[in-house]
């Protein structure tokens, strides 16, 4: 039994360490060495585009408007790269205008973006959320799994294929880039020993601005775009102490992939055979070797064994796990030692030895005192921070160091507080350098009985970097980078504080919504950076004109926000807000330039105005909304009837977007007649609305509300099909009539009017002289050019254009100058008064003799008598409609009272 004792010494040992798991360590050290021991150069197809310091500081602002990502595509395309792949965020919406561009870029690049999609735990800390891109970017882009598997030890050394989300594999990123990505393949172990110093990396900024350099050295390379500034924190720990930022790890996998150094350990059975043949080794010589040969013999096979391993790691892609081997090795040099040497003072002199170089090779401070507190161990760290040399400070006290008896110190700390705290501990004080500099320490305290008592240690660090850059980053999360305001968060955040202190004091707090009027016009006429200087401008005069309570923020782009105790005002709300708008009309100074600017209010006052600080921003939107509607350069104070006209007007959106999806829609015709002789040459198609309780509803009753709503562009389209489809089955029964369709804003805004119009006369098969298309000035007044552009588009097609409602507007008689029209309506309010009022009757017959010398037809609306259509015709007007002929009926009865036979439509 003696003689096999060692040996099952070894085979327990190792069964401990094995059931513990205790080997893991040692066996990832043994892999990084090998890495640090090799150097394997980048391939070079791999470049990082950084969003660096220097971009971040010259840009300016972050987070970055998606149209800066846009445009980094457009110059990524221009310099010929192969992929791109961004490791940015975008599964959240910014703004429409930024998000659209980004979009458009990403399909002109024709799939060749990736963009990142990862999980994240929710805030029940339970089930993981993933993150995916906006449908309109993953639509034109490939998705690639960016998240890596973090070990026990902190450390990032596997990377996975990619992963199932929602059901769906998803590959990572670094293997769409390799182009070796499948579903079934089991994470690898990335290769460290591709120095990642070597990855090519480019500035974002010198991308953005099409510097030529860089761009030559994009051409043909496949692109990482992701953040490397030390500030947007996504940075990961690596073997061998190095921390790398997260493109660059992505990078370091591709590579990885791109060398075929996919590695992977080796078997369980290659490390059994190999403790075997130890364990025969060692049997066969245990007793046939003294105990230094032994010894002598295990280290010279630990050597040869690392140094094949080495070889394998450098030739092939896996590593060799020769962690149990060394540990096996270790143990059995352990048990030689049990005979041969004092172990106990052997442990001794290795335990202090090794503290010693762990204390030396800190980067952080070590300091070690004694049971009276003075100072035993002193590491260089410590005098890097403190700028002592050992040889100054151990026999000294170490409150020394400690900053409590200067006036410029914020903390009376003493280690003798210490012995009141458990060991580990974790405190901030104040420091003192040798040249008497405060500066705040961050201090792990430790203590362990020792021959004389107590002693105590504690690993120390410098955190003024690290306090300089939480204060940046508390102020950038907190206020407006433009103009130095508070943002929204915080103005919620100091209007609650308000809030509650009036409740206590029984006083009230009003909140004002200051929106610019016009401001938009600034930035595209000038430029943004007026427009900021502009900003810039307001907001100091709104500071100006605050209370010494008040306080002023930034909302959005245009909008800003006063808040307030209305006893500070000083003059009752309605007062304040005039004043304010006052404050406007003298000129605004902003750079070298005057500048007029207009502003409405939207007002709110707690607690009658809204009882929480969402409630009170919220009512003085509402406000601010309705005084852009109806005052502009106004200012309204909230009302609950505000509120519930607000209310009303959501009830009836979503009936309206219920009621397209039950087809509650219909199209009533009223006829178009020829004055002279009765003819009936066409008819205007006029939508209603079979309400389900509120029966058959006019226009006049919903659609205001349409023309503002997201479902327009979708009503107006079926409109002008279901008009075009009808005048198109009168047209092959024998009925050529013109159909008069009226044309919403929604279908200019989309700025595919002139297609829609070509798809609905090709669907329905109407001759385009039939159909009349009616426009009104306020059409017109949004983009004078682009309408301009699709009327000559829609009349090549052989289609009407109409002007309705003539002689309501601002500008009517200039647009009959500058847009090609076939006709114009005279609105029917002039057409009432025809027989009664000479102004109506002088204005009629201008605008008839107008449209003759224009060569234009005129047809006029609201006949309801004889008369006026006799009166009209001795006018010159040759066509009209109205109650006298016909009220708007639906097609079935229109078609059985004026289209039976060709002169049916004539008046009895």
């Amino acid at each position: 039994m003696k003689r096999y004792r060692p040996h099952l010494f070894v085979a327990i040992t190792l069964a401990i360490v094995l059931l513990g798991g205790w080997h893991g360590g040692l066996r990832h050290d043994l892999a990084d060495l090998r890495f640090t021991l090799q150097s394997r150069q980048p391939s070079g197809d791999i470049v990082v585009v950084a969003i660096d310091a220097p971009s971040i500081d010259q840009i300016g602002v972050w987070p970055w408007p998606r149209t800066l990502h846009a445009e980094l595509i457009r110059q990524l395309q221009k310099a010929g790269v192969r992929d791109i792949a961004l490791d940015v965020d975008f599964s959240t919406p910014s703004d429409s205008l930024s998000d659209r561009n980004f979009a458009e870029a990403l399909e002109r690049a024709g799939g060749s973006v990736v963009l990142p999609s990862f999980q994240q735990p929710r805030t029940d800390r339970t089930n993981l959320h993933v993150n995916r891109p906006l449908q309109q970017f993953a639509e034109h882009s490939w998705p690639a799994l960016v998240n890596v598997e973090v070990a026990p030890d902190g450390l990032v050394r596997r990377y996975p294929f990619g992963e199932k989300l929602d059901g769906t594999f998803v590959p990572s990123m670094a293997t769409i880039l390799a182009g070796q990505y499948a579903e079934k393949r089991a994470p690898f172990l990335i290769d460290y020993s591709i120095r990642a110093a070597g990855i090519p990396k480019v500035s974002f900024v010198d991308v953005l601005r099409g510097d030529e350099a860089t761009l030559r050295k994009l051409s043909g390379k496949k692109v990482i775009v992701g953040g490397t500034a030390l500030e947007l924190g996504d940075r990961f720990s690596v073997p061998n102490g190095a921390i790398l930022s997260g493109p660059v790890l992505q990078a370091l996998a591709a590579e990885s992939l791109l060398q075929n150094r996919v590695l992977q350990w080796t078997s369980d059975a290659v490390t059994a055979a190999g403790l075997m043949l130890l364990a025969v080794t060692m049997l066969i010589t245990w007793r046939r070797l003294s105990a230094g040969r032994r010894v002598a013999l295990l280290v010279a096979t630990a050597l040869a064994l690392e140094t094949v391993a080495l070889a394998l790691q450098a030739a092939f892609p896996f590593i060799l796990d020769t962690s149990l081997f060394h540990i096996a090795c270790i143990v059995y040099v352990a048990a030689i030692a049990l005979d041969e040497i004092n172990i106990r003072a052997l442990l001794g002199k290795v335990a202090e030895n090794r503290f010693q170089r762990v204390a030396m090779s800190l980067g952080d401070g070590l300091i070690c005192t004694d049971s009276k507190y003075v100072i035993t161990d002193w590491n260089p760290g410590a005098t890097a921070i403190f700028g002592y040399p050992p040889e100054v400070m151990i026999g000294r006290p170490f409150d020394e160091i400690c900053a409590r008896e200067l006036p410029s110190a914020t903390s009376a700390f003493s280690i003798d507080n210490i012995a009141r705290l458990p060991s580990g501990s974790v405190i901030e004080f104040d420091g003192r350098r040798s040249n008497g500099e405060v500066f705040p320490v961050e201090a792990s305290f430790s203590r362990w009985q020792g021959a004389d008592g107590y002693q105590f240690g504690a690993i120390l660090r410098d955190i003024s970097v690290r306090r300089r850059e939480a204060a940046k980053i508390q102020y950038l999360a907190e206020h407006d980078t433009l103009t130095g305001l508070i943002n929204r968060h915080t103005l919620l955040t100091r209007l609650a504080g308000m809030i509650a202190k009036a409740r206590v004091e029984s006083h009230e707090v009003a909140l004002l919504v200051v929106g610019l009027e016009g401001f938009q016009q600034i930035n595209q006429m000038l430029g943004h950076a007026s427009g900021d200087l502009v900003l810039r401008a307001i907001s100091e005069r709104l500071t100006a004109r605050i209370p010494e309570s008040g306080i002023v923020a930034r909302l959005n782009g245009d909008e800003f926000a006063i808040a307030a105790r209305l006893a500070d005002i000083g003059s009752s709300i309605k007062n304040y807000a005039e004043q304010i708008g006052a404050s406007f009309h003298a000129p605004l100074l902003a750079g070298n330039r005057d500048h007029r600017v207009r502003v409405s209010i939207g007002a709110a006052v707690f607690p009658d105005g809204g009882g929480t600080a969402d409630e009170l921003l919220s009512n003085s939107h509402m406000a601010l909304s309705r005084a852009q509607a109806t005052q502009r350069g106004g200012h309204v104070l909230f009302e609950d009837s505000i509120r519930r006209d607000l209310e009303t007007r959501l009830t009836l959106e979503a009936e309206l977007a219920a009621a397209v999806n039950r087809d509650e829609f219909e199209l009533f015709y009223q006829p178009q007649l020829h004055l002279a002789d009765g003819r009936l040459i066409g008819a205007e198609a006029l939508i209603r609305w079979h309400h389900p309780i509120r029966g058959l509803i006019a226009p006049a009753g919903f659609m205001p509300v349409v023309n503002t709503s997201p479902i327009s562009e979708r009503i107006a389209k079926w409109v002008l099909n279901t008009a075009c489809a009808k005048a198109a089955a009168w047209e092959r029964s024998g009925h050529t009539i013109r159909i008069g369709v009226n044309l919403s804003p929604s279908m200019f805004n989309s700025g595919d009017l002139a297609d829609t119009v070509q798809q609905a006369l090709a669907s329905s098969g109407l001759s385009p002289t039939n159909l009349e298309l009616e426009v009104t000035e306020d059409i017109l007044l949004h983009d004078e050019k682009g309408a301009l552009d699709t009327f000559l588009t829609i009349q090549k097609l052989g289609v009407r254009i109409v002007f309705d409602d003539f002689g309501t507007g601002f500008a009517s008689l200039s647009y009959l100058k500058k847009f090609p029209l076939d006709g114009l309506k005279i609105d029917q309010s002039f057409v009432f008064g025809l027989l009664a009022n000479p102004d109506d009757a002088a204005i009629v017959s201008s605008t008839i003799g107008l449209s003759r010398q224009l060569g234009l037809s005129v047809i006029a609306e609201g006949i309801e008598d004889r008369a006026t259509a006799d009166l009209l015709v001795k006018m010159g007007c040759e066509e009209g409609q109205g109650y006298f002929f016909g009220r708007p009926v639906p097609a079935s009865e229109f078609e059985a009272r004026f289209l039976r036979d060709p002169i049916a439509a004539e008046v009895a």
